[in-house]
């Protein structure tokens, strides 16, 4: 399978390497040559970690869009979740066709239904589209032409907007660790990065600042308080799942599956000690500003689109209120501008039955 690939950070740069040694034809695209430059000069992406060692070279790494799509069967988009409605447009306004399904990997929450709704407001004929609950690896780029990749995923909740079977099916086929839930608000909820990131976002700023990240944020920055407030926020996480007729299991359980905690925990509830002893991201360093993707991305497009579908579901989510108006005045944006608002998901309006209606096939 011909693959394109958007989005040449760590995420994208793993998907390269995993998906080759798959055996297929990989193109990768990124907006920014900057960020390509690295790769272009060696002819390839290097590798290590659990994937093994070595350098990937795709068939064609380019910051033009129509040329990575040229004879595409699939689109697989790794990008930040805040590039979703940007990327949208941008392929439906050179003609994806139809046919060719796009991946959300990840689509986080309301990762679908924002990307649809930007697609549409250039071409009414929407891709299938399918989305994962969070990525498929814990990677990061620690040096720029060098992926480092600590952890592929054993499972991922993986869903589809209706008319996006197709979608789901690839999905499947270029990752194993898909697993399919009912639909994409399933899928949404075990969104583990909207509970593991603004606590300890919001807690640690100081620290953060202070330190420029030289800590890790998983295993030092885990302290007993920062642990209570995940837990009180995974709580209102299973709540409005709960609302949309979803039982999911905890942020540990979700985390067990996934392979970010280790499958021998047994105290499910011990949030600190299961997230802390981790071998995935025990050597995660935390951000090093304010301006690092934990507080771009999970406000905005974590947090805003949950307590978007609380309303909705009317469940009362006062920690996640808390944590996203204290993540706004930290940074000092207003997150509502330009996050993943009810009317950028295409959902304003909508009652719980209204929703549940749209997303289910």
């Amino acid at each position: 399978m011909r693959v394109t690939i958007l989005g040449a950070g760590a995420g994208g740069a793993a998907a390269v390497a995993d998906l080759m040694q798959a055996g297929h034809e990989v193109a990768l695209w990124n907006r920014s040559t900057d960020t390509l430059r690295p790769f272009q000069r060696i002819g390839g992406i290097e590798y290590e970690g659990v994937l093994g060692e070595g350098t990937a070279r795709p068939a064609l790494i380019t910051d033009n869009l129509s040329a990575a799509l040229q004879g595409c069967d699939a689109v697989v988009c790794t990008l930040p979740t805040f590039s979703h409605a940007a990327v949208a447009r941008g392929l439906a306004a050179i003609g994806l066709s139809a046919g060719v399904p796009v991946i959300l990997n990840p689509g986080h929450t309301g990762g679908a239904l924002e990307f649809r709704t930007a697609f549409r407001s250039v071409c009414s004929d929407v891709p299938p589209l399918a989305e994962f609950s969070t990525l498929s690896y814990v990677a990061r780029k620690l040096q720029p032409q060098r992926v480092t990749v600590t952890g592929r995923a054993k499972q991922v909740r993986a869903a589809a907007l209706p008319g996006g079977e197709r979608a789901l099916e690839t999905a499947r086929r270029l990752f194993p660790c898909a697993s399919p839930v009912r639909d994409v608000l399933a899928a949404n909820f075990c969104n583990v990065n909207m509970v593991l990131h603004p606590p300890g976002a919001v807690l640690g700023a100081a620290w953060i600042e202070a330190k420029a990240g030289d800590f890790t944020f998983y295993v030092e920055g885990m302290t007993p308080g920062v642990a209570r407030v995940m837990k009180a926020l995974d709580d209102e996480r299973l709540a409005v799942a709960r609302a949309f007729g979803h039982e999911l299991p905890n942020l540990i359980e979700e985390m067990q599956r996934i392979g970010t905690v280790e499958a021998g925990v047994e105290d499910t509830q011990d949030f600190a000690g299961a997230i802390a002893g981790g071998t995935a991201n025990s050597r995660i360093r935390a951000p090093d500003s304010l301006s690092h993707r934990y507080y771009l991305e999970d406000f905005g497009h974590g947090l805003l689109p949950f307590i978007v579908l609380a309303g909705i579901a009317r469940v009362a989510v006062p920690v996640a209120e808390a944590l996203f108006t204290l993540g706004g005045t930290l940074v000092g944006v207003d997150y509502r501008a330009n996050g993943r608002t009810a009317e950028a998901m295409g959902i304003a309006g909508l009652d719980l039955a209204g929703l549940i209606s749209l997303v289910r096939h």
